[in-house]
């Protein structure tokens, strides 16, 4: 049973295992999800590079993108068979590229369809499979619409959604645009909580605080934190304690580089470069005295080649001092 209370979000080019790791560090217990993968790119590309992970980023999801019923069951399969706790199907990503794959958030027009895919993909594994939406799309906004959606989907076996209290608009508004500029409607997905009280409903959208997730834990079963817990990751060191009353001791941050250390010198050694790691972490000892200096050896020495763990030992100094 996944404990959702807390959820770090799917984020294109930002939530790889790298990243997913440093979290783990920072909070047990928050569910991890992965960047979106697409169907396409688990049949006909580099699997392993897709779909690896370490086994201390449990809890993890596997966020797929897709809209053909076969392909997603199919997929679906391959994360369970690599030890995934949970697929989510991406039916809220705006971008361009998103709708010309007929997937993301143009699949709301199509709950049928959406439907369909969640009983194949549910009757090929035994782990959660569940949805991440939007609020609404385009002029398809009405609540009425979102119950629509939502009902039909529950339907096909879906008892999870994400929901990102925001409606994405398909043409006119850039993907970044559609994360900031659609207004927040947290009120939406808390009805939507209240007329589904058998479903689990988790918020996302402008969460920045686990003070401000557990006012919103009131009227939801969760909430998925997305560019907060990147930009500002420490935020996690006391998820644990505040979100899943854990008797838990916080790891410092200086705490938090120093475990990273071993995990940083496997993966040199497996070929990775350093900056591929580093690149999560400069946001760590966000507005402490120090950080820009971090923020700086990080990014400066990071990138060359034959960069190693001493590089980010010698930005923990520039801190420190």
């Amino acid at each position: 049973m996944i404990n959702r209370n807390l959820c770090v979000a799917p984020m294109l080019d930002w939530s790889d295992r790298h990243c997913r790791y440093f979290h783990r560090l920072l909070s047990s217990h928050a569910v991890l999800y992965t960047e979106m993968v697409t169907t396409g790119a688990l049949l006909n590309g580099d699997v392993q590079r897709h779909l690896g992970f370490s086994p201390q980023e449990h809890p993890l999801a596997l966020q797929l993108g897709g809209s053909s019923v076969q392909d997603l069951a199919l997929c679906s399969k391959m994360a369970e068979d690599y030890g995934y706790d949970e697929v989510n199907l991406n039916v809220g990503c705006p971008s361009d590229r998103v709708q010309s794959g007929r997937f993301g958030a143009c699949l709301m027009a199509e709950p049928e369809l959406v439907a369909e895919c969640i009983a194949a993909m549910q009757q090929a594994v035994n782990i959660p499979i569940t949805v991440k939406s939007r609020i609404g799309i385009d002029d398809k906004d009405s609540y009425e619409e979102l119950v629509n959606f939502i009902g039909k989907v529950a339907e096909g076996g879906c008892r999870t959604f994400i929901i990102h209290a925001r409606k994405a608009w398909l043409s006119g508004l850039s993907p970044k645009q559609n994360r900031d500029v659609p207004p927040l409607r947290y009120d939406v997905v808390q009805q939507i909580k209240q007329d589904f009280p058998h479903l689990e409903i988790i918020i996302n959208g402008g969460i920045s605080s686990l003070e401000q997730s557990i006012e919103l834990m009131q009227g939801v079963d969760g909430v998925m934190i997305g560019r907060e817990a990147y930009h500002n990751p420490y935020l996690l060191a006391e998820a644990d304690r505040l979100i899943y009353q854990q008797d838990t001791s916080i790891k410092t941050r200086e705490e938090v580089v120093f475990a990273l250390l071993p995990y940083i010198q496997e993966q040199l050694a497996a070929g990775v470069r350093l900056h591929s790691i580093t690149r999560h972490i400069l946001g760590l000892f966000h507005s402490v005295q120090g950080a820009r200096a971090w923020r700086r050896h990080l990014s400066t020495y990071g990138p060359k080649a034959g960069a190693d763990e001493n590089v980010v030992l010698q930005a923990l100094e520039l801190v420190q001092g």
